[in-house]
């Protein structure tokens, strides 16, 4: 009998992990902690470890050292408990070309069995967050970058998720369209759901709850943002990546 866990409050607790593909290692001894109600930032270039760290914490494949510890409420659970609470966006394309927005919607409906009164609110709700009513019959083969980041978090959204793992959501995204996604972010914070994506955008990481930096699969420093830039003198995280360059 599968055993039904409250969700108030979720944790994701990574210790000492590390990750090697043949003789390069994606992940050295890499620990940090997630909560509830925060967006964190996982910040760094390519080739910091990012995605590998994300596919660690969704089970996709085993760390080869450390352990990563899921909690509801306190209470260490399994992640076949907690997995049915988070919602994944990737970096690539994961959407279907041919079908329209509505269409999208109604899919994920459907596979995550949502009550029709419930999906019509929360259709509502997330087409006008995402500013997106008069394109609901477009496909998404046709819609611009912005447009398709807000529909694949939309549809992340959709199931009401506890944690949302967000796979450099705005990469290729432009300037305007980044400012509404980040909108439909600290929306889900409203909710008190827990956020960590990562990203390259240096600028980007000023707007997290809390950062951890990584480069080169370590992490090189993590918390608060400007307490960070206070703490290593810089003001901004481009200087601060620039001086880490120039101390090696």
């Amino acid at each position: 009998m599968k055993v039904r866990w409250s969700m108030n409050k979720v944790e994701i607790n990574i210790s000492n992990v590390s990750k090697k593909f043949k003789a390069v290692s994606a992940l050295d001894n890499v620990s940090m902690r997630f909560e509830t109600g925060k967006l964190y930032g996982i910040i760094g270039p390519a080739g910091a470890g990012k995605t590998t760290l994300f596919r660690l914490m969704l089970r996709l494949m085993q760390p080869a050292a450390g352990n990563i510890e899921y909690r509801a409420d306190g209470r260490v659970i399994s992640f076949s408990d907690f997995s049915e609470n988070i919602a994944y966006m990737p970096q690539s394309q994961s959407l279907y070309a041919d079908l329209s927005i509505n269409e999208h919607l109604d899919f994920f409906k459907k596979l995550y069995g949502i009550g029709d009164s419930e999906y019509a609110q929360k259709k509502q709700e997330l087409v006008h967050l995402a500013r997106l009513e008069k394109f609901l019959h477009r496909p998404a083969g046709h819609l611009s970058g912005g447009m398709y980041k807000k529909l694949g978090l939309m549809c992340a959204l959709l199931r009401s998720p506890r944690v949302m793992l967000l796979d450099e959501p705005t990469n290729g995204v432009d300037p305007i369209s980044r400012r509404e996604f980040w909108g439909l972010l600290h929306e889900s914070l409203a909710q008190g759901i827990l956020v960590i994506m990562t990203t390259a955008y240096m600028d980007e990481a000023e707007r997290c709850s809390e950062v951890v930096l990584m480069e080169e699969g370590r992490v090189l420093a993590s918390g608060e943002p400007r307490d960070l830039l206070t703490r290593y003198g810089c003001s901004n995280f481009d200087e601060f990546f620039l001086k880490r360059g120039g101390e090696k």
